[in-house]
This record gives C-alpha cells, sequence and structure tokens, in this order.
C-alpha cells in the first residue's frame, strides 16, 4: 500500500506545550551535545504532544520514551535528535525511514529534508501517523505499510536512511539502497541493549560508526520509566 499526501504549514502556540518543548530542547538535547542547528530548531518547532495519545500529552516532553499503542513506543526525545543530527540532513535530500510510528520522527525529518519515503509494518500506526501529519500540514511524504527491512527498492537510491527500531544486524538491503555519500543510521543489537551504527558509503564500499549505547524493550518500558532510568538513551522498539 502506497499513498502521497499533500499539505503546506504547521501550526504553532499552544503555549504551555510550547514552554515544555523549548525547555526540553534546552535541557536534554543542548546539555547532552546536540548541535546542529538546524534539528534543534526542528525539535524546537514540531509538537510533539500531538504525536502521542491523549492521556499521555502531559508527558509528552518528558526525558524518555512513551507508549503510542500496538506495543511501540515514541522514542526519547534525544534520541531522536541524535538520530537526526547523524543523518547530517542539509535540506536536499531524498530519505527513507523504516519505522514511522507516531509519525513524530517523520515530521522532524520533513523539517530537514527535501522529501521523506517511510515505511510502517502495523496498518493501524500508519492510518493514524498520515492523519497526524496530514493534520499538521505535512508535504513531501509517501507511507507505505509493509516490511521495512526490504527498503523501497524502486525509489532507491536514497540520500539518508534512518531505521527507528533495532535490529540484529545493518540489513543489507538497506545499504543497498544508500546513494554514494549517503548515511544509514540504525540502532544494532539484542532485545534489551543496542549500539547506534552509522554507516556510510564511499566508492560503493560501507563504513561503520559506532555512537553510543541504547537501551530498549517494551516488555521493560514501563519499569524503566516509572522508576525515572531518565538519564539513559533509549531507542523505539
Amino acid at each position: 500500500m502506497e499513498e502521497t499526501t499533500q499539505g503546506n504549514g504547521i501550526n504553532k502556540g499552544e503555549g504551555e506545550f510550547e514552554r515544555k518543548r523549548l525547555l526540553m530542547v534546552e535541557s536534554q538535547l543542548k546539555s547532552r551535545g546536540i548541535k546542529d542547528k538546524r534539528v534543534l530548531q526542528a525539535m524546537s518547532k514540531v509538537p510533539r504532544h500531538h504525536f502521542v495519545p491523549q492521556d499521555s500529552r502531559g508527558s509528552a516532553y518528558y526525558d524518555g520514551p512513551l507508549p503510542i499503542g500496538e506495543g511501540q513506543t515514541i522514542s526519547q526525545p534525544y534520541m531522536v535528535a541524535l538520530m537526526t543530527e547523524r543523518m547530517e540532513l542539509r535540506g536536499d535530500e531524498k530519505v527513507l525511514e523504516v519505522g514511522t510510528g507516531s509519525g513524530y520522527q517523520s515530521a522532524i525529518l520533513m523539517e530537514l529534508a527535501r522529501e521523506l519515503y517511510t515505511i510502517e509494518r502495523i496498518a493501524l500506526l500508519a492510518e493514524r501517523a498520515k492523519k497526524k501529519l496530514v493534520e499538521l500540514g505535512y508535504d513531501r511524504f509517501h507511507i507505505r505499510i509493509g516490511d521495512g527491512t526490504k527498503g523501497w527498492p524502486e525509489e532507491a537510491f536514497f540520500d539518508g536512511i534512518i531505521v527507528t527500531a533495532g535490529a540484529p544486524v545493518v540489513p543489507e538491503t538497506l545499504e543497498q539502497q544508500l546513494q554514494e555519500g549517503g548515511r544509514l543510521v540504525i540502532p544494532v543489537g539484542t532485545r534489551f541493549s543496542q549500539r547506534l551504527y552509522r554507516c556510510i558509503k564511499r566508492k560503493g564500499k560501507y563504513s561503520k560508526e559506532e555512537n553510543t549505547m541504547c537501551w530498549i524493550g517494551s516488555d521493560i518500558l514501563q519499569f524503566l520509566y516509572h522508576f525515572d532510568f531518565l538519564n539513559y538513551n533509549f531507542c523505539s522498539v
């Protein structure tokens, strides 16, 4: 299933949420070394509280992941910013996102890249994310329901690929869909702990850079969150 959407602009304001969002950028992102001004601007602009369930909106800007239904989560703001920064987007890129989830990462990417292709395996989440992105006025994205590890071969090659859920290894199918000089950012490891890797294609070969540790696992998410493990870096699952 594939759909193309259109829209324009994004609603701003909402007082208290905006204040919390700007505080999040200062206390969670800048303080941990996120420096890319465009990434910081995107994180300051996109209303994260619109991408979580209504009863979680008060916690939308906390330093941790949140459940979004279907056994999935919206990632910790820092991990969203870090993975996005590692993409080194300048505005003219064609990007593939594997794991649409809530649509929050999709919105951040659309603030920074020319065009987004995003894949979600859970139909309900895909439809919900598409609806929310359209409501917020985002365009320049195409969404597909399916197995993200296969990528989107008919639309290759991509300047950047971001995988929002962990994998035991870097899928070769995704590496093969990178443009020369393209970057693939992905958490790799076991069910409960992963390392963030960036793969760069240079002269037809792939180099891998290790970045940071992510703590994950949907079945321990609520334990970690409620017991205030907020200094860890969380990737989505």
